[in-house]
């Protein structure tokens, strides 16, 4: 006999149904093993599913395991603030003032979800710290892999909180989304280096500026991601470098070239020279729910 597993679909950093990055959550997944998590990720083939299951830390609630169509993943931002607007939906607390800590492979992820904010806005945080290393690829091996005119690629730049990506500043958004990525010369570029995942930006790196954004990660079976939670927080990590104390933000559009524009709200707070905290917010919305029907053997 089949295992029922309930689920919800939410979509992450929109407040409008059917746009922004699409999340299934399992809010009740004790019991399933690794094997199956993966399979239910390929099964909905979404940047991203999650599995709340008990943690075993005190300063925890629950532990929430993340799955691309590929691999488990130790922190992403989407889903990390999908699965707190799913949980905050299941509770009947959309809106009000609260907060969930996730145990997630780089440990306790705060995600507080603010009053008044419908249907749900949160935002989690990182401490301000990651990996910045030299080595990424020249702008002109870059602009072969995105299939543009070498002078519209301006810099690259290797970072990652929990996940690596190289950081693409390219000339304009009009040039962001004209990129069509070569798998060819993304393989032969980045496959089994750093960072595989590309995160092209155009924009206003200053602080209260907007960025234009697309993400591609083929190593993690995603073609392009409507919004990257966790490429917003490395970039923060990367601006916070030339800034004074105090806190800065920007914005990032993503997703447009795809049809499910998104919004991402990056914040980082500067004390003593240093970087001390990355937040990274946005909305989201619940928008179905259904069973999966999990054979024995899973």
């Amino acid at each position: 006999m089949s295992v029922e597993a309930r689920y919800l679909l939410v979509d992450v950093f929109t407040g409008q149904p059917f746009g922004g990055n699409q999340l299934a959550v399992f809010p009740d997944a004790e019991g399933l093993s690794p094997a199956t998590m993966q399979a239910l990720a390929r099964e909905f083939n979404f940047a991203e599913t999650t599995f709340v299951v008990p943690t075993s830390r005190s300063d925890c609630d629950h532990r929430v395991r993340i799955f691309t169509p590929r691999r488990e993943l130790a922190f992403a931002g989407h889903p990390t603030l999908g699965t707190a607007a799913a949980l905050a939906h299941l509770a009947g607390v959309e809106g009000v003032l609260g907060e969930y800590v996730f145990d997630e492979g780089v440990g306790p992820v705060p995600v507080a979800f603010e009053p008044g904010r419908r249907p749900f806005f949160g935002r989690l945080t990182r401490p301000g710290e990651g990996d910045t290393p030299p080595g990424a690829p020249t702008p002109m091996a870059v602009a072969r892999v995105l299939g543009l005119d070498p002078a519209l690629v301006l810099d690259t730049r290797f970072a990652g909180v929990g996940l690596p990506f190289c950081f693409v500043r390219v000339a304009s958004p009009a040039a962001v989304d004209r990129i069509d990525l070569d798998r060819g010369a993304w393989a032969a570029t980045f496959r089994g280096g750093w960072a595989e995942q590309l995160f092209c930006w155009a924009g206003n790196d200053a602080p209260g500026g907007r960025l234009h954004a697309r993400m591609f990660a083929p190593a993690l079976g995603i073609e392009e991601d409507p919004a990257t939670g966790s490429a917003a927080a490395a970039l923060g990590l990367l601006f916070g470098d030339r800034l004074p104390d105090g806190t800065h933000e920007w914005v990032i559009d993503q997703g447009v070239a795809m049809g499910r524009p998104s919004r991402i709200e990056v914040r980082i707070v500067r004390q003593a020279g240093r970087t001390e905290t990355i937040g990274v917010g946005g909305e989201a919305v619940v928008v179905g729910q259904g069973v999966m029907f999990v054979p024995p053997d899973r």
